[in-house]
C-alpha cells in the first residue's frame, strides 16, 4: 500500500508542476468550468468582460454591484479572460484551499449583507433556477440537513460543515 501511496504523490506533484492548466483538473471538473464560463459569457464573444460581469450578477438578482468591484475582479487575471484565463484564475483560488472554504465562499457571494444567513426561498429559486437545476424534492433534501431560524433564514456556515465533514449524530 505505501509504494502506492509514494507513487501518487509523485504523480500528484508533478502535475502540479506543470504549466497546463488543464491537466491541474479532472475532466470532469473542467466539463463544469466550461458550463460556468458559458453561463458568465453572456454576449458569447469567447471572453468575459465586464459587461459580461453585471449581466451574470443581475441574472441573479444582484443589480448593486459597483464597477470598482467589477474591475477588481477582472484586474485578478493577467490579461483578457478566455477560457484558459478562467481555469488559472480557478486553479489560483482553489489550490490549497479546503471544500469547505471554497462553498462557504461560493454562499457569501449570495450573502450581500455579510449576516452568514441567506433566505431559504430565495436559495431553492436559485438551485432550481440555475445551470445543473435542482428538483423540489433535492432542495428539500438538502434543507433537512441545514438549520433554518424562524424567520427563514439558512445558517450557510453550519450548511457548509454538514457538506464536507458529514452530519454529527447525538448519541
Amino acid at each position: 500500500i505505501r509504494k502506492t501511496k509514494k507513487k501518487e504523490g509523485g504523480a500528484l506533484r508533478a502535475q502540479r508542476a506543470s504549466s497546463n492548466v488543464f491537466s491541474n483538473f479532472e475532466q470532469t471538473q473542467i466539463q463544469e468550468f466550461k458550463e460556468a464560463f458559458t453561463l458568465m459569457d453572456q454576449n458569447r464573444d469567447g471572453f468575459i468582460d465586464k459587461e459580461d460581469l453585471k449581466d451574470t450578477y443581475a441574472s441573479l438578482g444582484k443589480t448593486n454591484v459597483k464597477d470598482d468591484e467589477l474591475d477588481a475582479m477582472l484586474k485578478e487575471a493577467s490579461g483578457p479572460i478566455n477560457f484558459t484565463m478562467f481555469l488559472n484564475l480557478f486553479g489560483e483560488k482553489l489550490s490549497g484551499t479546503d471544500a469547505e472554504e471554497t462553498i462557504l465562499n461560493a454562499f457569501k457571494m449570495l450573502d450581500s449583507d455579510g449576516k452568514g444567513k441567506i433566505n431559504k426561498e430565495y436559495i431553492k429559486r436559485l438551485l432550481m433556477s440555475q445551470a445543473d437545476k435542482m428538483t423540489a424534492e433535492e432542495v428539500d433534501q438538502m434543507f433537512q440537513f441545514a438549520s433554518i431560524d424562524a424567520a427563514g433564514n439558512l445558517d450557510y456556515k453550519a450548511l457548509s460543515y454538514v457538506i464536507t465533514h458529514g452530519e454529527e449524530k447525538e448519541e
